[in-house]
């Protein structure tokens, strides 16, 4: 199993470790995931996500693959931009990955340069995929660490000891020293929230933790960035994308550049939207504290008075800023907000209502 540049800080501070997609992460510290999750909705948090891949695409043929293998149009954004987009497959169209590019400044020689972020377990296969396309390809993971400084305050937090990070746009990626280290640093998140990812090297991760603790960040971990997301509608890779899951299926048609020309897994995903979509994600809301949890069946009734299967939960848990259920799930398109449904939970039938998403906006 693999452990974080910041493995000891979060013994240190007494948290509760799980393995996660091969690495030995913090799922929660001693004041708890509901702690950590309001935290990050009203102030700042602090999250490790080295976890997370980071693949170095470089050299003149580097934009010319990304365009072929991955689903978005990097014509939309420039260097200096982060863009979120799919890796498919080549002949079912499923999301092997869902991934943001950090487009870096290109090289002093002028040479392009993009971090590719793959999630945790699917590295190698982004590895495979740019090296078949016989581009220049380094997986750099273990050079670095990921902090995600994530709340209406995270910028703040931030600017108290690296002002220029504090200052990098949405979705805007810069180069720049952070208490003397060399750091790359992304607008970008995954709490539904704003905030800012930060690519420090190893020796210096632990240096930039602290900053951001002591200047006002709670720890956070795992469990609250689930929550958060879920949230945010957020997919998470596993349960809203993957095997049999396509880009449509799950509503994200708007990362595909259809005008773009040919790209990997483009005809599997045509083919699929001529023909129709089925299932389509959906947002569940129930009532009580009680979550639903993923791959429960969801019901409707019918005009019988009897009940039919009209899909699955591929996400769930309690919302601690709702105070009750929610989910995302896999339903017949025919299901539209507003249905009132029922979720089978052990045998018995617990309602649901078809809601829009996402389930929490940022205030």
């Amino acid at each position: 199993m693999r452990l974080s540049p910041l493995d000891g800080v979060h013994r240190s501070l007494d948290a509760k470790m799980v393995e996660f997609g091969g690495w030995d992460m913090p799922i929660a510290y001693p004041s708890g995931t509901l702690e950590e999750h309001r935290c990050c909705r009203e102030h700042a948090v602090v999250f490790d996500v080295s976890h997370l891949g980071t693949v170095r695409v470089e050299g003149p043929q580097a934009f010319d693959a990304l365009q072929r293998e991955l689903t978005n149009d990097l014509r939309k954004v420039a260097p200096g931009r982060a863009q979120y987009t799919h890796l498919l497959d080549p002949e079912t169209a499923s999301v092997l990955d869902d991934i943001i590019v950090w487009w870096l400044p290109d090289a002093a020689d002028g040479t392009p340069r993009f971090d590719v972020m793959p999630n945790a377990s699917n590295t190698d296969r982004v590895v495979a995929a740019f090296a078949a396309d016989g581009v220049d390809v380094r997986d750099t993971t273990a050079g670095r660490a990921v902090l995600a400084v994530q709340g209406p305050a995270a910028r703040e937090v931030v600017a108290t000891f690296a002002p220029e990070a504090a200052a990098v746009g949405r979705f805007r990626v810069i180069e720049t020293q952070v208490l003397g280290h060399e750091c790359v640093v992304a607008g970008t998140g995954y709490t539904g929230e704003d905030g800012l990812e930060i690519a420090a090297p190893v020796d210096g991760a632990a240096e930039i933790w602290n900053a951001t603790t002591s200047a006002g960040a709670v720890p956070a971990g795992l469990g609250a960035r689930d929550t958060l997301r879920l949230e945010a509608a957020l997919p998470l890779h596993g349960h809203e994308l993957g095997g049999g899951l396509t880009s449509l299926n799950s509503g994200l048609e708007w990362v595909v550049a259809w005008d773009k020309g040919d790209f990997r897994g483009r005809r599997a995903l045509l083919a699929q939207k001529e023909g129709g979509v089925t299932p389509v994600l959906r947002g569940l809301s129930t009532t009580g504290r009680r979550p639903p949890r993923a791959d429960q069946q969801v019901l409707r009734g019918t005009p019988d008075g009897s009940s039919e299967v009209v899909g699955t939960i591929s996400s769930g848990n309690f919302s601690p800023t709702l105070g009750h259920g929610i989910a995302l799930a896999f339903l017949d398109p025919t299901v539209q907000v507003g249905d009132e449904l029922a979720i089978d939970v052990r045998g018995q039938s617990t309602a649901a209502t078809c809601v829009a998403l996402p389930f929490v906006t940022k205030k």
